[in-house]
């Protein structure tokens, strides 16, 4: 099983430059703008990760009663993926959830 380390670091998106505040209830792992990630963890907050890639947001699944971001990661291109933010910008997630039809 994943050991889960909290890590809700305010930051600088590497993708579009905005700086992303503390989530405040939860691990911050993406960009609320642009929502672009970095492929950083082996194990959830473990920053570990050598492959250090942008993970490019792809498409928007279903999961429980929220939805995930799908992301292909630019560098190794492995899959990842992240619940969404109460303040990830809806305009982003629902032009992401239409790049597949």
């Amino acid at each position: 099983m994943k050991r889960f380390t909290m890590r809700d670091d305010s930051f600088v998106c590497e993708h579009c430059h905005k700086e992303v505040k503390r989530l405040n209830y939860t691990a911050r792992d993406h960009c609320p703008y642009c929502l672009y990630s970095k492929h950083v963890d082996i194990t959830p907050g473990d920053r570990s990760n050598p492959c250090q890639g942008l993970l490019k947001p792809i498409g928007i699944e279903k999961f429980k009663d929220s939805y995930k971001i799908v992301y292909q990661c630019e560098k190794c291109h492995l899959f990842h993926k992240n619940i969404i933010a109460n303040d990830d910008s809806m305009d982003e997630i629902i032009r992401i959830s239409t790049l597949a039809n």
